[in-house]
């Protein structure tokens, strides 16, 4: 009985310093990515240059993160599987990241800024995964115990919004930064809105020093892969491109792609426009707490994910994902002035997220023969994450640009038609081409 409870309290401590990890990894994260496109547009618009010149610029700034995510499984497959622990890599490429981080910080023309970026996303992009392998390393039933582990990334993130999005505009207000810290300000602090300042970058980049110089004191998670022959088809999931031979499975993820195209206005624009909105006058709340309202709700939802799994199957759920993308866009481009509907659209991303994402990651695990199971979450990572977002960062620009009938105006409102139409063709187009009737029992999704 002794020996059982120490064996727990060992594994409760493990889970601790396991979700501390998760916690800093996305905060990282969250601290820029959802203000960053505010903060370009206060930096970078100037009289000389057109409201269509600085959506590029956003967008090209965003696509670094795909572009990174492409690059990221080689960076892993060839080096932190094979030559160096988990948790030395780890620390290495987050005290790189923050170095990066805080050159970005201080970036003042959009060349510098996105190769800087860029940088940062090479380093920062191959930790998502790595923080995955050191977890299951060290856990001993990773299916129970990981999502306790990874929820602390969520939280992360909401914490990294809510410090965004209140806890910094306070300061800013009350003059309580210190004095080397608001030397380094770019941007409108003079608003006391973090946001549109490169106080999230800073926040980042001290965040990352922390996890760099707390990765090392993980327990070890020795490579695996180390002697392995090397494929670079292997590494970017490829090799699971004779799945596409399924009919299903190739709607799938050709839906996949498609649907990812307006997903990255999302986390490009979004918070922008909610600012623009005057969400902050409305609640009281500054828009990165706002934004944070969607991680809260992809918990709720996670939890209901195996109940509406087994009851409703897969293309019910993938389409119930995609119908929240379409009534988001809707509710942002009539959302305008009311407090209610700008933050349901937030709160939909609980179903957006969870829904498509997660379902579809559960039905690749399904389908795919046990020895393609990396290789297949790869390749939809890589449509996703990767080819899509990239896309759509492209593609957002030249939209609104099409769209603009006024020069220093915004089309904010047939812009979200456009992409909830976008999203909406996605959704028609697979609920017609998919025609797979599995459902995922509970003991599947757990």
């Amino acid at each position: 009985m002794a020996s059982s409870e120490r064996s727990g309290e060992r594994a409760s401590g493990v889970m601790s310093r396991l979700g501390v990890m998760m916690f800093l990894e996305f905060f990282v994260w969250g601290a820029w990515a959802v203000p960053m496109g505010k903060y370009l547009a206060t930096l970078f618009s100037t009289p000389d240059r057109s409201k269509a010149a600085v959506d590029t610029i956003i967008g090209q700034a965003y696509s670094t993160s795909a572009i990174a995510a492409i690059i990221a499984p080689l960076f892993v497959g060839l080096v932190a599987d094979r030559f160096l622990p988990g948790q030395v890599v780890l620390g290495g490429l987050h005290l790189l990241n923050a170095g990066l981080l805080f050159a970005v910080a201080r970036a003042t023309d959009p060349g510098s800024f996105y190769w800087l970026l860029l940088a940062s996303g090479l380093c920062y992009m191959p930790t998502l995964a790595l923080v995955n392998s050191v977890s299951f390393d060290h856990l001993d039933a990773p299916q129970k115990q990981f999502p306790l582990v990874r929820v602390w990334g969520t939280i992360g993130w909401i914490a990294a919004g809510i410090t965004v999005g209140s806890l910094l505009p306070r300061l800013l207000a009350a003059g309580g930064l210190p004095g080397g810290v608001e030397s380094l300000l770019l941007g409108d602090a003079a608003s006391h809105d973090a946001g549109k300042t490169n106080l999230p970058f800073l926040v980042a980049a001290a965040v990352s020093a922390l996890l760099g110089l707390y990765a090392f004191t993980l327990p070890s998670s020795p490579p695996k892969g180390k002697g392995e022959p090397v494929s670079v088809a292997k590494l970017l999931g490829l090799d699971a491109i004779g799945l596409l031979k399924a009919p299903a499975f190739a709607t799938f993820a050709a839906a996949s792609f498609l649907i990812c195209i307006p997903l990255a206005v999302y986390y490009s624009k979004a918070n922008e426009y909610i600012s623009a909105m005057n969400i902050q006058e409305m609640l009281g709340l500054g828009s990165e707490t706002v934004m944070t309202f969607g991680q809260m709700s992809e918990i709720g939802f996670m939890l209901l994910m195996p109940l509406f799994l087994a009851r409703y199957g897969v293309k019910t759920m993938l389409l119930g994902g995609m119908l929240a993308w379409v009534l988001r866009y809707l509710l942002f481009a009539y959302g305008a002035g009311s407090a209610w509907m700008l933050v349901a659209a937030v709160v939909l991303h609980g179903i957006c997220y969870d829904f498509f994402f997660v379902t579809g990651q559960l039905y690749t695990d399904h389908v795919a023969p046990k020895s393609l199971r990396a290789s297949a979450q790869g390749l939809i990572a890589l449509l996703t994450y990767g080819a899509g977002m990239y896309v759509g960062n492209l593609v957002f620009p030249a939209v609104a640009g099409q769209l603009a009938t006024e020069a220093d105006v915004y089309p904010w409102k047939p812009f979200w038609i456009a992409f909830a139409i976008a999203a909406a063709a996605v959704m028609i187009g697979f609920a017609v081409a998919f025609r797979d009737p599995v459902k995922l029992g509970k003991d599947e999704v757990a």
